[in-house]
């Protein structure tokens, strides 16, 4: 590791804590056991499909069964991409088709031998679905050499012939205890004094991510001490606050009051408009409204148009002119 990587790494907590080991990794035990059988058979492993939620251990795991495949010198032959960076047929044919067939020399030093070369795909469901054919013949035609960890948070989105040729792992969100757990250990380990409701309440704003979790204790900790203000501050929760402030405007009809708190909200507090969906989810359900179904109903389509590249702003206010409509009907 050059000597800038250790500086990031010791600065930054979510890479200073990052396990290096399988036994290491927070929680997933039953797919941690079924990895570490896996690789004591090296030659026999499958490759591996890792689905599941941001921030629970994905990538982490699919490095540390690089190094416990490959050894000491697992980074000369890992190749890592995140596909949403890069999710054309270009990078499947270029990069990866290129990795792919180089063919490892065997040398004298039973040291340097591998069984194969490992490829890990971050983000793949970000992958179109041309490029993803394109990688299904790569996995095919470079099976004698190359291994692939490919990496998800929707399984949907990744085509079936890929599916079926991997061992499909579905990783779970972390549970309070274990995140609330994790992040007591960083602080006792850096000195740094907390509050348990502060830990508590990064857990609720992260919903079980904990590499977000990690990174908003260490802003919280930057302040002097992981309080419950500082995590308030630290967070921006009084932005999330004010989600519950533009749903009551919206279902009250102040379709023009709503949108101008909305703009607010992105623009002057920085959250984003997949944030915004999220937490007016998390508050509408609070307020016990009359027709939860077609509450969900709205926010399912609207979240469906912003993942498919539509415009957030025009979705965003649309759906505040719908839930005016179903605040109307619902009086």
């Amino acid at each position: 590791m050059s000597t800038m990587n250790k500086n990031v790494s010791n600065l930054m907590w979510v890479e200073k804590y990052r396990p290096a080991e399988l036994d290491q990794v927070i929680d997933q035990k039953e797919i941690i056991h079924g990895l570490e059988n896996l690789i004591k058979n090296p030659e026999e492993i499958p490759h591996l499909l890792f689905a599941g939620p941001a921030g629970v251990g994905k990538t982490t795991t699919a490095l540390c069964v690089a190094k416990g495949l490959l050894g000491k010198e697992w980074q000369r032959d890992t190749l890592e991409l995140n596909a949403s960076d890069e999710r054309g047929i270009k990078m499947v044919r270029e990069r990866v088709k290129e990795f792919a067939a180089v063919m490892k020399l065997t040398t004298g030093n039973e040291e340097d031998n591998r069984p194969f070369r490992i490829i890990i795909l971050d983000e793949a469901d970000e992958m179109t679905p041309e490029a993803q054919t394109a990688l299904r013949r790569i996995i095919e035609d470079s099976s004698r050499t190359t291994r692939f960890i490919i990496i998800c948070n929707y399984l949907s989105q990744i085509i079936e012939p890929i599916q079926s040729r991997c061992v499909v792992f579905r990783f779970t969100r972390l549970t309070n205890e274990d995140i609330v757990g994790h992040l007591k250990t960083i602080c006792q380990k850096e000195g740094v004094k907390y509050d348990d409701k502060a830990l508590t309440q990064i857990y609720e704003a992260t919903s079980g991510d904990l590499r977000h979790s990690i990174n908003m204790l260490q802003a919280a900790a930057g302040m002097g001490s992981v309080s419950l203000a500082n995590v308030v501050a630290s967070i921006g929760l009084s932005g999330k606050f004010k989600v519950g402030e533009v749903i009551k405007l919206a279902l009250s009809g102040k379709f023009k009051e709503a949108r101008v708190k909305l703009l607010e909200l992105i623009h002057v507090y920085g959250m984003s408009e997949i944030d915004f969906l999220k937490y007016a989810n998390q508050e509408a359900y609070d307020m016990k409204l009359e027709r939860p179904d077609e509450f969900a109903a709205l926010m399912a389509e609207y979240d469906y148009r912003l993942v498919s590249g539509a415009h957030p702003e025009i979705q965003l206010s649309a759906l505040l002119a719908q839930l005016g409509k179903l605040g109307a009907k619902n009086k």
